[in-house]
């Protein structure tokens, strides 16, 4: 099932040239970068740091919001250490990702609670669901 859209918030819009060995910018300036393909000694990022980069900080926002609808503090110093792995089964490529969060000082029945709901919220964690394996840890 997919979900329909009511009202569009943001639109990213980028282009990227070159593919994994390209460029990449976007329409407001404020990414420009290169890319190089993964395990290279390119000088660029690739996509699976840019998806790891972006879903990690859209899934602390989430836990934000689940922390404010059950009235607790998230810790200043939270943060989320996103693995995206590439492999491939045969000739086909396939994702799969860990997220592993960081939410010192909180109970963990209560972390689990934050990253839990996050995890139903997020978009990025909505868009992956049912289409690549993803484990999130408490560490």
């Amino acid at each position: 099932m997919i979900n329909q859209i009511e009202t569009v918030l943001y639109t990213g819009r980028t282009v990227t040239t070159g593919g994994r060995q390209g460029e990449s910018r976007s329409d407001d300036g404020r990414l420009d970068i290169k890319l190089s393909p993964p395990g290279s000694s390119g000088s660029g990022t690739n996509p699976e740091q840019l998806l790891g980069a972006g879903w990690s900080a859209c899934f602390i926002g989430a836990m934000g919001k689940a922390a404010t609808a059950l009235k607790v503090s998230l810790p200043a110093d939270v943060s989320v250490a996103t693995e995206v792995d590439l492999g491939n089964t045969g000739n086909a490529y396939f994702l799969q990702a860990r997220l592993n969060v960081s939410l010192p000082g909180l109970d963990p029945v209560l972390a689990r609670t934050l990253v839990d709901a996050a995890h139903q919220t997020c978009p990025y964690s909505k868009a992956t669901r049912g289409n690549i394996d993803v484990t999130i840890n408490l560490v």
